[in-house]
């Protein structure tokens, strides 16, 4: 097991290279499998996840070269030949669930486990199977396994229960190669569900927005390999912005888009974060100064894109124990997303859980060094600004789920002056 030892309570200084976003490298590494000729991403964050999906997809009949120097892979699928996901490797994250449309919409047969990843709450597959079976599948439990047949996969209009990310990337995985017209309704509309369908309008797919919750895919019966570059991970740069304001630090974001980061920039504002933007996206920098006043509390609440998601709110909350006055932070979606409040208490922060969705914080408090527990990625990076912030040392340990979205982020931390060393125990 793997712990992260911080001495905390000093500003940092520099800058911060952006890296891939995690939530857009899932889905496009999946839908990779529906050409038999190369696709080469580039800027391909180098995380965990990222290598899991890739372990995956070999293990399906791809050949995958990674080229770390360049930060790329190479995913070729020309002999793909398995419909079974492997089971280890699936309950590792939950992203394995994008290989069941994939694998059904050039295979028409896929064998899932049910999948794992981040302790944050119950996440149902009921809105992915139902979209699938509303496109001619029929699905039916084998052990612990799904089997899902799509010999009968025909378009269709669908009407998702929920507006899920993955099951709207799921469905348009599944369409893109049955010959007529599918309907998604209820899409969702993220940067990464975006950016998966440019990719496959790149690689020779029918897409295009109604408008903005609202999908019509026309089937085409071949995709071609192409190379795509994949967009900055805005999650990754709310992170790294919260860091910098909690530990009232001077810190460059490099390599930003900033047409995606409106609700970002409008929480930033809110607070009484100083920030600057310089250049174009996706090569423009946002710099975040060190605060000229006090910081100020705030609501801050998770929603659908444009909103703020619910995976930017949490570091957000180290931030809220350095404001004037009381926050409230509320997370809708997950019921156990909250489970970093604890270990805010545990490090001196004034947090109260008033329901499994909703917390006040009261500031500012001065955080002191403590052994503290992560239990997903975004909880995991939360304690990392915690413990910067705090004064003293903090043991975090679980920090495998860190490595899950942050590309070698001790590293980084190290090249902006931070005190954090990764031990082994």
């Amino acid at each position: 097991m793997q712990k992260f030892i911080i001495e905390g309570g000093h500003p940092l200084e520099g800058e911060v290279i952006i890296g891939g976003s995690k939530n857009a490298a899932l889905p496009l590494i999946a839908a990779s499998l529906l050409t038999e000729e190369p696709v080469l991403l580039e800027n391909i964050p180098a995380i965990s996840d990222v290598a899991a999906m890739a372990k995956i997809a070999e293990g399906l009949g791809a050949h995958i070269e990674f080229n770390a120097e360049k930060s790329a892979i190479r995913i070729t699928a020309a002999a793909l030949s398995n419909p079974s996901v492997d089971e280890a490797l699936t309950r590792k994250l939950r992203g394995s669930v994008l290989f069941s449309g994939a694998l059904v919409g050039r295979m028409r047969n896929a064998i899932l486990p049910y999948p794992g990843g981040d302790v944050i709450g119950a996440r149902p597959l009921a809105t992915h199977l139902h979209a699938l079976e509303g496109l001619g599948c029929v699905i039916y439990e084998d052990g612990n396994n799904l089997r899902i047949d799509g010999a009968s996969l025909h378009g269709g209009e669908i009407v998702l229960e929920e507006q899920s990310v993955t099951a709207t990337e799921n469905t348009i995985l599944a369409a893109v190669l049955v010959p007529g017209e599918t309907i998604i309704t209820l899409a969702a509309f993220e940067p990464h569900v975006q950016e998966l369908v440019a990719f496959l309008n790149k690689m020779g797919a029918d897409i295009q927005w109604i408008d903005f919750s609202r999908l019509m895919i026309r089937g085409v019966k071949r995709l071609n390999g192409i190379t795509h570059r994949i967009n900055p991970d805005e999650i990754e740069i709310s992170s790294f912005a919260a860091l910098a304001g909690a530990t009232r630090s001077r810190i460059f974001l490099r390599n930003v888009e900033p047409k995606y980061l409106d609700a970002i920039f409008l929480q930033l504002r809110k607070m009484g974060v100083s920030y600057t933007i310089s250049g174009n996206g996706p090569l423009a920098t946002l710099g975040i100064e060190k605060p000229p006043a006090v910081y100020k509390s705030f609501r801050i609440q998770s929603g659908f894109y444009p909103k703020l998601v619910t995976d930017h709110i949490p570091p957000f909350a180290v931030l809220a124990t350095q404001a004037h006055g009381t926050s409230l932070i509320h997370d809708w979606m997950y019921e156990n997303r909250l489970r970093y409040i604890p270990e805010l208490q545990k490090m001196g922060a004034h947090c109260t859980i008033l329901d499994p969705h909703r917390a006040l914080i009261t500031g500012p408090s001065s955080l002191r060094g403590s052994e503290i527990e992560t239990y997903d990625i975004r909880s995991g990076m939360t304690l990392v600004i915690a413990g910067l912030t705090a004064e003293g040392r903090s043991t975090i340990s679980n920090i495998e789920h860190i490595d899950r979205g942050y590309e070698k982020i001790d590293q980084r931390l190290r090249a902006l002056g931070a005190n954090i060393e990764r031990i082994n125990e």
